[in-house]
């Protein structure tokens, strides 16, 4: 499915904008990463893109259908979300939390399928969870529970898959993990968006990058040219450090 905005603009506050005028396609096949300073709009932006929030100008569509035209569970069937932080203290175990997925894809009381299960279950394998399915998530390491959050979100099947920051708490195996999930799901055909701050690895696994500063767009279109220096510099107002040999 494809995910486009039109002039899309939202403030919380009138007045103070947060997005202004965007115009953005994100398309099946492809891994987008977004990238800008603390404050750019990057985590409001996909939170107009799941339903989350409502922009006070432009819209937002999934193939060509308004998302204000579907109703929650409509929407979560389409799109699944990483969230950038998830509370600690709830009472649930890994393999709950991650069932919790395919909660939009059964009718109100419709029990568990051997289908969900089977989707839970290889969620669970693909983030290296499946040996802590029983333990409570308020019992789990940082990078335990976001890798239990991304597991939900596999769970959840959808054709359209939103990251917020997903490699936070992740040591370097389970980072370089998820970006070859995204680039997998991808290549399957569906349309992966990620709002990254690591300008080292992510752009290795997107082919399209968006770069963006005080709510609008620096530069747009494929990873290496986006992330050329001078827009590094333009977005971020420094240059790009020399990795370490």
């Amino acid at each position: 499915m494809r995910l486009t905005c039109e002039d899309l603009s939202f403030a919380y506050q009138a007045g103070v904008p947060v997005l202004r005028n965007l115009s953005l396609d994100f398309r099946p096949g492809r891994v987008t990463g977004v990238f800008g300073p603390n404050g750019c709009g990057k985590s409001t932006l996909l939170r107009l893109f799941n339903g989350a929030l409502r922009p006070q100008a432009g819209r937002v569509c999934i193939d060509e259908t308004p998302l204000d035209r579907l109703s929650t569970r409509e929407i979560a069937c389409r799109i699944a979300v990483v969230p950038q932080e998830t509370p600690a203290d709830i009472p649930l175990a890994v393999a709950e939390i991650v069932m919790l997925g395919r909660h939009p894809h059964r009718r109100p009381l419709e029990p568990v399928t051997d289908h969900d299960r089977r989707l839970a279950d290889d969620a669970l394998r693909r983030v290296d969870l499946a040996h802590l399915s029983r333990r409570m998530f308020s019992r789990l390491s940082g990078g335990e529970r976001q890798r239990t959050v991304i597991a939900r979100a596999l769970a959840q099947n959808t054709p359209v898959l939103l990251m917020d920051e997903p490699v936070t708490h992740l040591d370097l195996k389970h980072q370089i993990g998820l970006y070859r999930m995204a680039r997998d799901f991808a290549d399957c055909g569906r349309t992966v968006v990620m709002v990254c701050h690591d300008l080292y690895i992510a752009p290795t696994y997107a082919d399209h990058a968006i770069l963006m500063r005080d709510g609008r767009v620096v530069a747009a279109g494929n990873t290496a040219d986006v992330l050329a220096p001078e827009n590094i510099l333009a977005a971020f107002d420094c240059q790009l450090p020399r990795r370490l040999e």
